[in-house]
């Protein structure tokens, strides 16, 4: 049976712990940076701070000792924020047991970097064949409601993916393995940053053919820049491309979503940042997202205006204009 370790206690590490404790594991520990909801999770079975009304299986306990938290796992998971994961490595990276399958549901490209999840995880020291990433269209309360959902559990070695797929296998959690890792992370990232602009028109009164509009050129820039990495194209239009997409650009329940449309009724970012618990990675996301594409010559022009509104350079109608001003061409990429 699994015992496993989760670093982090937001609403996806605590509805993946729920997923773990219903697929049979022993054991499920979630550190949490707050001793006090480390206790109300040890001792309460609920995360007042997030999902509050879940009411957490028995094999789900908590710590704020990331050693303590480690100890005897046979697999890590990790749903630190993204911005936040070297830093966290490097206090507690060595309490990972050697030889767990350390597995990332976090969805982000590092800020001056320009690294994906996965790499950075491998620069702090992990060993890449022990590297698994989980992406797809997994809104937490859905999955914390144990409503049916799918999606793609990667890694660079098979047979580790296969075993974390197994870990997380359950009535409704589908898991499906592969080995695109690049796909997969590209594909969470910048689902979050179209997700914005795609809140932002809902915001700014726009009806369904702008939002269909921005997600189906939002996948496209995603593909653009996926297939300059070096992911497969049918990962883009799978579970941790198009899937997940679509989850976050149109869900009530998605942070990016919620964020976007308070862009667009005219919520300033510094007051968006001020409330608690509420972050949206593509907000922290979006302009390392756009470095990394200039990097390495990728058009992705919805990306770049989300991060002008971003960081204030222009506004959600100001965006919208420039979006459909732009030279026309063929649609193919």
């Amino acid at each position: 049976m699994t015992r496993a370790t989760i670093y982090g206690a937001g609403s996806w590490a605590t509805a993946f712990a729920q997923v773990l404790a219903d697929a049979g594991a022993e054991r499920v520990t979630l550190w949490a940076r707050r001793e006090e909801v480390a206790a109300a999770i040890r001792d309460g079975h609920r995360n007042p701070d997030y999902l509050g009304d879940l009411e957490l299986p028995p094999a789900i306990t908590a710590t704020a000792d990331p050693t303590e938290a480690a100890a005897g796992a046979d697999l890590v998971v990790l749903a630190v924020p993204s911005q936040s994961l070297r830093d966290n490595l490097a206090v507690w990276g060595r309490a990972i047991p050697a030889g767990a399958p350390v597995v990332s549901l976090m969805k982000g490209i590092e800020l001056g970097t320009g690294l994906r999840m996965s790499e950075v995880m491998v620069a702090s020291g992990l060993d890449p064949a022990r590297v698994v990433v989980v992406s797809g269209p997994n809104l937490s309360k859905e999955i914390a409601a144990r409503q049916p959902a799918a999606t793609v559990v990667a890694g660079a070695d098979l047979a580790t993916a296969e075993q974390v797929a197994s870990a997380v296998a359950t009535p409704y959690f589908r898991p499906y393995t592969q080995t695109d890792v690049v796909g997969a992370e590209i594909g969470g990232a910048v689902k979050n940053v179209i997700a914005l602009a795609v809140g932002m028109a809902e915001g700014l009164g726009y009806g369904d053919n702008t939002k269909s509009s921005l997600i189906t050129r939002g996948l496209a820039e995603t593909a653009r820049l996926g297939e300059r990495l070096g992911a497969d194209p049918s990962t883009l239009m799978g579970l941790a491309g198009v899937g997940d997409l679509i989850a976050t650009c149109m869900s009530p329940l998605s942070r990016n979503h919620r964020v976007g449309v308070a862009l667009g009724q005219g919520t300033t970012v510094e007051q968006i940042l001020a409330v608690p618990h509420q972050t949206a990675e593509g907000v922290k996301s979006c302009r390392s997202v756009v470095d990394l594409a200039r990097r390495h010559g990728v058009d992705m022009p919805i990306c770049q205006g989300v991060t002008g509104v971003v960081e204030g350079q222009v506004t959600p109608e100001q965006l919208t204009a420039a979006l459909m001003s732009r030279a026309r061409k063929h649609e193919r990429g």
